[in-house]
């Protein structure tokens, strides 16, 4: 059976930020997904047609993908937002995934949204936008994402979306609490990209996953690794596809 990589991106991005890794995933062997969520990236059309993309949404895009396109034994990858999703995912999902890897990603415990794991100030930015009837966070800037290069800077820049405040609202389902039996044998890596500006933003959920026992690993990087080192980045991916089960 061959093994698939699903990847999921995170706030204001889109299934194009993985544009330079899933070719070198593809030539080692690997089937690689790369779905755009619900309201971002090549769907942000959608951003304003539908009343409220939820948390849910941006699940539902990841478990119909598995579902639909028939996938088990997936490699299933969350960047930053995406830490969220494949939370839920794994908890409604299990039985598909054979191996979770949070990109330096948000991890969050039983009750929590992503917004209870953001630093003071981005919180009081939320609070006031909506406040002002602001529903979505604007896209960042390239640089804060480790991004020094002005070509690829450009490119990403001109690609980043609004990303609805609407999905940080919702906990995800069974964070960190998963009751069903397979998901108890879920392998579990975080990685934790250690240059740029959103290292120490980053921080405490390597430090959780730590505390956790799983597999932590560091990656001389910006936040957009996938961008900045994808060749870096693919090898570790790759190493975590072949280890064994019984390894886990």
């Amino acid at each position: 059976m061959v093994v698939s990589f699903v990847l999921v991106h995170g706030t204001v991005h889109g299934g194009w930020c993985w544009r330079f890794l899933v070719p070198l995933l593809k030539s080692a062997g690997y089937e690689v997904y790369a779905p755009t969520l619900t309201g971002l990236g090549s769907s942000s059309h959608l951003l304003h047609e539908i009343k409220r993309i939820s948390l849910n949404t941006h699940i539902k895009d990841i478990t119909n993908l598995l579902f639909y396109e028939d996938l088990s034994e997936v490699v299933l990858v969350g960047h930053s937002y995406g830490g969220i999703v494949i939370t839920g995912v794994t908890a409604l999902e299990s039985k598909r995934i054979d191996k979770l890897v949070y990109l330096d990603a948000y991890l969050p415990f039983q009750g929590e949204n992503e917004i209870d794991l953001w630093p003071i100030n981005q919180k009081k930015q939320y609070y006031a936008d909506i406040a002002l009837g602001i529903k979505s966070r604007p896209p960042i800037e390239p640089s804060i994402l480790g991004i020094t290069d002005p070509i690829i800077s450009k490119w990403v820049q001109e690609r980043l979306t609004t990303h609805p405040y609407s999905t940080y609202e919702d906990p995800p389902p069974s964070a960190l609490s998963y009751t069903n039996q397979e998901s108890e044998y879920i392998s579990r890596t975080y990685i934790h990209c250690v240059r740029g500006p959103l290292t120490s933003w980053m921080k405490p959920f390597a430090d959780r996953a730590r505390k956790l026992d799983w597999n932590v690993q560091t990656i001389e990087a910006g936040h957009d690794v996938m961008i900045t080192h994808p060749n870096d980045l693919a090898q570790i991916l790759i190493q975590i596809a072949k280890k064994k089960s019984e390894d886990k």
